[in-house]
């Protein structure tokens, strides 16, 4: 091949590299989706899109859209990320312990490893809350209630945080409650506060501020300390049952994204997780921060999902 000829071929493969996905120069071409598990105006979708704005406003050149695609307590979402294509323009804030419970359970057709980890966001402890002029004051108020069997508690979702939550306290107090699987937190608070429900299990940023007000009352925090946003609130191995339980939200993307563009996405969370602006934006949202990054929030959900399995294997749902 004379010097003119392997130009030319060199040329063209320099071209070819160029209009892949993996030349990072280029990237991004258009804007990156954002999957969002749940529907709009709660907690993670709020999360979702402090980040989105956050991210746009430090780097020139990106832009983010929302997609809330919501449905079987997240499953919908999470099975939408997973099967995208691995081009760098999909991300999604998934949520636990429901990422990790579908697969315990049988019904995914994904595994962790459908997805790249990038890392976690936040943390949102669960709570026990109660309508504000209900005669329920303590979780062991709740458990002699539950008694008569024909108590009405929302949790969001069967296989959430929310149901396992309250599946654990039905199972120390030997009770069991009428469950109300709901489509979200939205439904749950309108449960609470138009007095619909006897209890609900929920999240402490979907209540925090109903609480405050006097709506509607927190009686018990499924944690091991007390809460500084809510110190009068008991926990419940205070309260004697030791269930506790949290919420985490973490961005992933589909498995396969070309490493230069993964690196730029894995840098941009690292970022805006330690932006001054993103943190008061989430603060002033209750969103409470826990950043993990790839290696620790994937060895917690390889741990979580060991764990949510040996539930579901003792009393399948």
């Amino acid at each position: 091949m004379n010097i003119s000829k392997r130009s030319f071929v060199a040329g063209l493969a320099l071209l070819a590299v160029a209009n892949t996905p993996a030349f990072a120069q280029d990237y991004p071409s258009k804007s990156i989706e954002i999957i969002v598990p749940s529907s709009a105006g709660g907690s993670t979708d709020t999360t979702a899109r402090i980040f989105a704005e956050v991210a746009e406003s430090k780097y020139e050149g990106f832009k983010f859209v929302i997609n809330n695609i919501n449905g079987s307590g997240g499953q919908k979402g999470f099975e939408a990320i997973a099967r995208a294509d691995a081009d760098g323009y999909t991300m999604g804030l998934v949520f636990t312990p429901q990422l990790v419970a579908h697969v315990a359970a049988g019904r995914a057709s994904y595994t962790l490893d459908s997805f790249h980890i990038i890392g976690n966001t936040a943390d949102d402890p669960e709570i026990v809350v109660v309508p504000k002029d209900s005669a329920i004051k303590s979780l062991a108020d709740l458990a002699e209630a539950g008694k008569g069997g024909d108590l009405t508690v929302a949790v969001n979702g069967i296989g959430s945080d929310d149901f396992l939550a309250a599946k654990a306290f039905e199972k120390l107090a030997g009770v069991t409650f009428n469950l109300l699987p709901t489509k979200g937190s939205t439904e749950q608070k309108a449960a609470i506060l138009g007095g619909h429900v006897d209890a609900s299990f929920m999240n402490l940023s979907q209540m925090e501020a109903q609480h405050k007000a006097g709506d509607a009352t927190i009686i018990s925090i499924l944690t091991d300390t007390r809460n500084d946003l809510v110190p009068e609130v008991e926990t419940g191995v205070e309260g004697g049952y030791d269930v506790q339980m949290r919420a985490t939200r973490g961005f992933v993307t589909p498995a396969g994204v070309p490493a230069e563009i993964q690196a730029q996405l894995d840098g941009i969370f690292a970022d805006v997780m330690a932006d001054p602006a993103f943190q008061e934006k989430a603060k002033a949202s209750s969103i409470y921060l826990l950043n993990m990054n790839s290696a620790d929030y994937t060895a917690y959900l390889q741990k979580l999902q060991a764990e949510t399995q040996e539930v579901f294997d003792a009393a399948p749902w």
